[in-house]
């Protein structure tokens, strides 16, 4: 029997260390990778990016197994642990790079991601409208190593502490069935 196949999902919805550091714990991704989608620079730099200049988004990209994980799955774990609600807005991060969107890679995955926005604005899950893009993947630039991994090497400085942290743990109180064991 052949390797199995995977697909990949591209995700934005604030600081990637709060969704790489979640994704990484879900059963069926094989990887996931911290970077920037959606903007106009080549090769952008974090402090490029984080200065608001670039277009593009702090973003991950999930390697997964489709068998395992579904796409749709993924989605609600996304609108689990961002708020999809405000603008260019995550808690204090501020800017067009903490966006919520959902690149997508095929016409399947639009629709899943459309079906997904509506199903969740059907059940008003939030008090306001969701407004999470759903755009055509564009080039992909991986961010700089120190990124990579951040909350795993970081678990004590501040940021994981007060923000990585308490969004991981509503992901494993919610999701548990999803975990990798």
């Amino acid at each position: 029997m052949g390797r199995a196949t995977t697909e990949i999902a591209t995700l934005a919805g604030g600081c990637f260390w709060c969704l790489e550091a979640v994704y990484d714990q879900v059963n069926g991704v094989q990887s996931v990778e911290s970077g920037y989608i959606g903007g106009q620079v080549a090769a952008p730099t974090y402090a490029q990016v984080c200065g608001g200049q670039t277009g593009h988004a702090e973003a991950v990209r999930i390697t997964f197994h489709p068998g395992l994980v579904t796409y749709r799955d993924l989605l609600h774990v996304l609108f689990t642990i961002h708020d999809p609600t405000t603008l260019n807005r995550q808690g204090n991060d501020v800017g067009t790079q903490y966006r919520s969107a959902i690149f997508y890679h095929s016409p399947g995955q639009q629709q899943i991601a459309q079906e997904v926005i509506a199903e969740i604005t059907r059940e008003r899950l939030y008090p306001n409208p969701v407004v999470t893009e759903v755009m055509l993947a564009t080039q992909w630039f991986e961010a700089e190593a120190y990124h990579q991994e951040y909350f795993a090497r970081n678990p004590l400085e501040g940021y994981c502490t007060y923000v990585v942290g308490p969004k991981v743990a509503k992901f494993r109180q919610r999701y548990a069935a999803l975990l990798k064991t």
